[in-house]
């Protein structure tokens, strides 16, 4: 009997797993920049059906993990390296009559970009807003009455005014909410792991671990990308180029350039830098580089998973608490994710041509969110189920056996994390 059970789960898993897998990825990549811009495109406004919880049951409380929203590029270097190299060939010569072109609408550009490396735009704000102001039309009973709200951000500017962005709105839409809203070094232990101050970082078995055949990133840049279309249209003599970090190293802030700018500025200002098929190629190739980075880092964001699991707690106990709110990074996301393997984001690739078809950065955008929805029964002897939206999609676990639809118990998450954590426990490191 337990041997069929097994089989049947191995079964399921697969299912689902296989209903995540995309294959025409690049086809979608090519057809629209803003998915090629990876984790720099803009929040995309979907309208998702939702499941009706099972008769019976309710929501009552939301736990919530979201990305700061539109911003300038996080580092000024996505400017200046383009920059300084189209500069560089300018002086010497180097520069095509495009790369002149370029190189002018770049220096009207740059200034006040370059000021502003990290901070949110207009843009951000109206993401942040929208996003509360969808949540409490979606569960009104969750937020009616005079409940608490809790909001932690990291200490990063453009966090803290997202979490401001979000907590307003959700003010106005729900006057009655005691709303409390923190931001500390300390907080950077739940919300952004890694970056928790010196001593208070932790680690755990399997960190940085998978079975994928990993290939150079430059290796796989120069087999997948027109390296020379992409430089000849710029540049002269594309070999005369110099740049710090090689071909390679250009390459990348060129497309985090490329990626980033239209979160604040006229998207067509730069549309002939790339064609549609060369964004698509640089995404593949950074979509892989983000994969090495971010996703073989899930089991650094244990903290997150173990806060999510200690309020719900609290929350199903008290039933005073609206919600959880934690305002963060990408690259926690993109881990975390993975963690959970939500729609088999987590599942490791067999090598770095395969990455594509499970993992794609544009399901981590700008103000990416997920949202823990729960679910009490009238009688209240039902036990407690959840739901997970991700950008307002509902999410899969191929690791849980759902109720129904994409309703699954909270009983067997909590059961599924503690598996985790007793499979990964904490190690010291000098």
């Amino acid at each position: 009997m337990k041997k069929i059970f097994a089989t049947a789960i191995a079964a399921l898993l697969l299912c689902t797993a296989a209903i995540a897998q995309n294959y025409n990825v690049l086809e979608e990549v090519k057809a629209d920049r803003l998915k090629a811009a990876g984790m720099e495109g803009a929040y995309r406004f979907e309208d998702y059906a939702l499941t009706p919880a099972p008769k019976g049951y309710r929501p009552f409380y939301i736990s919530h993990y979201g990305r700061h929203g539109s911003r300038y590029a996080w580092t000024s270097r996505a400017y200046t390296e383009v920059g300084n190299t189209l500069s560089e060939a300018k002086e010497a010569g180097n520069l095509t009559a495009f790369g002149e072109s370029f190189l002018q609408r770049y220096l009207d550009f740059c200034d006040v970009a370059i000021a502003n490396t990290g901070d949110l735009v207009d843009l951000g704000v109206g993401q942040h807003t929208r996003l509360a102001a969808d949540m409490v039309r979606n569960f009104p009973k969750v937020f009616a009455g005079n409940k608490r709200v809790d909001a932690l951000s990291s200490v990063s500017g453009r966090c803290i005014v997202s979490m401001a962005a979000f907590t307003t709105s959700l003010q106005k839409q729900a006057p009655k909410l005691d709303i409390h809203v923190k931001s500390n070094h300390l907080g950077m232990g739940i919300v952004a792991p890694p970056e928790a101050p010196k001593g208070y970082v932790r680690h755990f078995a399997g960190e940085g671990t998978d079975s994928l055949q990993r290939e150079k990133l430059g290796q796989f840049i120069l087999r997948k990308v027109d390296v020379d279309g992409i430089m000849g249209h710029i540049f002269k003599d594309p070999k005369a180029v110099k740049h710090t970090g090689g071909t390679t190293d250009f390459l990348y802030y060129l497309y985090m350039f490329m990626g980033n700018y239209p979160n604040y500025s006229d998207p067509a200002l730069f549309a002939d830098v790339l064609t549609d098929e060369q964004f698509a190629q640089l995404w593949e190739t950074f979509n892989y580089d983000s994969y090495l980075t971010d996703v073989t880092a899930r089991y650094e964001m244990i903290p997150l998973l173990e806060d999510i699991v200690s309020k719900a707690g609290i929350a199903i106990v008290n039933h005073d608490t609206a919600a959880d709110l934690r305002f963060g990074h990408d690259y926690v996301l993109e881990a975390f994710i993975a963690l959970l393997n939500l729609d088999g984001f987590g599942t490791t690739p067999k090598n770095a041509d395969e990455v594509k078809y499970w993992f794609q950065s544009y399901r981590i955008c700008k103000a990416t969110n997920l949202q823990f929805v729960f679910y009490g029964s009238r009688s209240g002897d039902r036990g407690i189920l959840f739901k997970i939206l991700w950008n307002g999609k509902e999410a899969t676990i191929p690791a849980l056996e759902p109720v129904t639809g994409p309703y699954y118990r909270w009983d067997d998450f909590r059961a599924f994390a503690t598996r985790i954590m007793a499979e990964h426990p904490e190690i010291l490191k000098p």
